[in-house]
C-alpha cells in the first residue's frame, strides 16, 4: 500500500463479479488505520469479517458469509514470524502473518508475506520462506489438527526477474512469456529450494513492480529499477487425489495506482470428493 490509502482502490480491489464463500486479502506497508473496517465498509452487507492477523504494516483478513456463524474465534488460529524491517509511518515490516481454520470440512492456511528486497538476496528470501514455513503454527500445536488440505501464500514475496531494466522492459512490450524463464521465484523452484508441491497461475500480466506512484508506467528515478513479478500467489493442496481445484483467474489490477506495486488477484475453488464440499 506504500503507506497510504485510496478508498477507491479498495473498493477495485474487493469488486469481484463471482460470489464467493471467501475472501482473502493480503496487505503489505500498511499506515495505521483501520482497514478491516474500511473494507467490511465497501462489502456486501450479507460479509463480515472472520478473522484477521497482523503485525504491523503487514497485514491478513479474512471475509465471508454472516451466516458462518459456527466459524467462532476459538476455532480460527493466527501465527506471525518476524523476519526484519520497521513499522513506521510507511511500514516495511518483514515477516508473515498467517491464518489456519477448518470451513465445510476443508482446512486451510493464508500465509501472507514481504520478504527482503533487492534482486542479490534470492538466497535471504528463500531462507525467510523456510523458517516461516517451519515457525508458523509450531507452538502448541494440535497433534489431532493434521495437516492443512490447503495453504496458500500470498503478498510481495520480492523475487526479481534476472536482467537488465532496458531488455527486460522491451520483453514485457514484445515477448511477455519469455521473460518466465528469468523470474528468481520460479528459478528457485525449478531447483527444489522453495515451494515444493505448490502450483501458481501463469505469469500472463506484466510485471507488478516498480511503477511511478499514480500511473502505471514503470519507474523512471535515476535507479530505473528492472520490472519484476514480485506480487505472487501460490497454493499447495495436500492429498491432491481427494480435492479438485480449479484456477479461474489470476491477473494483475494495473489500473490501481497509489502504490508503486500492482496487487494480484486469484479466484480459485475448490472441491473436496470424500465429502463433496465445494468452495470459492
Amino acid at each position: 500500500m506504500n503507506g497510504k490509502v485510496s478508498s477507491q482502490d479498495l473498493a477495485e480491489l474487493v469488486n469481484c463479479d463471482h460470489k464467493f464463500d471467501l475472501l482473502v486479502i493480503g496487505l503489505q506497508e500498511v499506515p495505521r488505520c483501520n482497514i478491516a473496517q474500511l473494507f467490511q465498509e465497501l462489502l456486501d452487507e450479507n460479509y463480515s469479517l472472520l478473522g484477521e492477523s497482523v503485525m504491523q504494516s503487514l497485514q491478513l483478513f479474512v471475509f465471508g458469509p454472516k451466516n458462518y456463524d459456527f466459524l467462532r474465534n476459538e476455532e480460527i488460529r493466527v501465527d506471525k514470524y518476524a523476519t526484519g524491517g520497521l513499522g513506521g509511518l510507511i511500514g516495511r515490516k518483514k515477516g508473515a502473518v498467517a491464518i489456519r481454520f477448518s470451513i465445510k470440512g476443508i482446512r486451510l492456511v493464508f500465509i501472507a508475506c514481504h520478504l527482503s528486497a533487492h534482486a542479490r538476496n534470492v538466497e535471504e528470501r528463500n531462507s525467510q520462506l523456510r523458517h516461516i514455513s517451519q515457525s508458523l503454527f509450531s507452538k502448541n500445536q494440535n497433534p489431532f489438527a493434521g495437516p492443512a488440505d490447503v495453504t496458500i501464500w500470498l503478498g510481495d514475496l520480492n523475487y526479481r526477474i534476472q536482467g537488465e531494466t532496458i531488455p527486460v522492459r522491451n520483453l514485457i512490450k514484445k515477448d511477455l512469456k519469455s521473460l518466465t524463464g528469468k523470474d528468481q521465484l520460479l528459478q528457485e523452484a525449478e531447483r527444489g529450494q522453495i515451494f515444493e508441491g505448490y502450483c501458481e497461475g501463469t505469469l500472463d500480466f506484466k510485471p507488478t513492480y516498480k511503477y511511478n506512484i499514480g500511473s502505471s508506467n514503470y519507474d523512471t528515478s535515476h535507479k530505473e529499477r528492472v520490472p519484476s513479478w514480485t506480487d505472487r500467489i501460490l497454493f499447495k493442496i495436500d492429498k491432491s487425489e481427494d480435492t479438485d481445484t480449479t484456477l479461474h483467474s489470476y491477473e494483475s489490477l494495473d489500473h490501481i495506482r497509489s502504490s508503486d506495486h500492482k496487487p494480484v488477484r486469484a479466484l480459485l475453488s475448490i472441491n473436496l470428493n470424500k465429502n463433496q464440499n465445494h468452495l470459492h
